[in-house]
């Protein structure tokens, strides 16, 4: 009885059984993990490199670095930019301040008589002036030249003179200033008809 259920056995075994019989054990048990793995393979999507995804996401967060460091620089900039003009516009706002006092020493030195009080007021006017160039502030002086609407304000039109053209400044009532050619006061000039 045994030996004829070993030959039903040997009846059932199919050609690939008996050739993975024939093979021996290790190699029956490498052919049957080859068609595993086959099948794995095609059942679950082939997943990137791990090195690779790793070199995609340090180069998209090494762009994003320099964009977010140029950004903050332009930002530096322009906030460096922006305190530099705020604080030459309050240097020149309180300039400005000095202007009708500088007018008014320039009346009490035209309207002066005594030598010392002369000097004392021509000291503080040079000290004005002095002030004026540290800022780089020029007096407007468009006497003799064409009226200039952008630097002067007209408060009166005269008849020519005789050699006076018309249109050309006869004397400035009072001085204007400006700063790298922006205008702090307009001059108020006579101007020939």
């Amino acid at each position: 009885m045994k030996h004829n259920k070993e030959n039903e056995r040997a009846d059932e075994q199919t050609p690939a059984a008996e050739e993975t019989a024939a093979q021996g054990p290790e190699e029956a048990v490498a052919q049957e993990a080859v068609p595993e793995a086959e099948e794995a393979r095609a059942e679950t999507p082939a997943e990137p490199d791990p090195l690779q995804k790793a070199l995609a996401e340090a180069e998209d967060f090494k762009r994003k670095w320099y964009l977010v460091t140029a950004e903050y620089e332009n930002y530096r900039r322009r906030t460096a930019n922006t305190a530099a003009q705020r604080y030459a516009e309050g240097r020149a706002d309180v300039v400005k301040g000095l202007f009708p006092i500088a007018d008014n020493l320039g009346r009490a030195l035209d309207s002066c008589k005594d030598d010392a009080t002369r000097k004392g007021i021509e000291m503080v006017v040079k000290a004005f002036e002095k002030l004026l160039a540290d800022e780089k502030i020029t007096v407007i002086d468009p006497v003799g030249q064409p009226f200039d609407a952008d630097k002067c304000e007209a408060i009166m039109a005269v008849d020519p003179a005789e050699g006076e053209e018309s249109g050309t400044v006869r004397s400035v009532y009072l001085k204007g200033y400006e700063q790298n050619g922006r205008v702090l006061r307009f001059a108020q000039v006579i101007v020939v008809k």
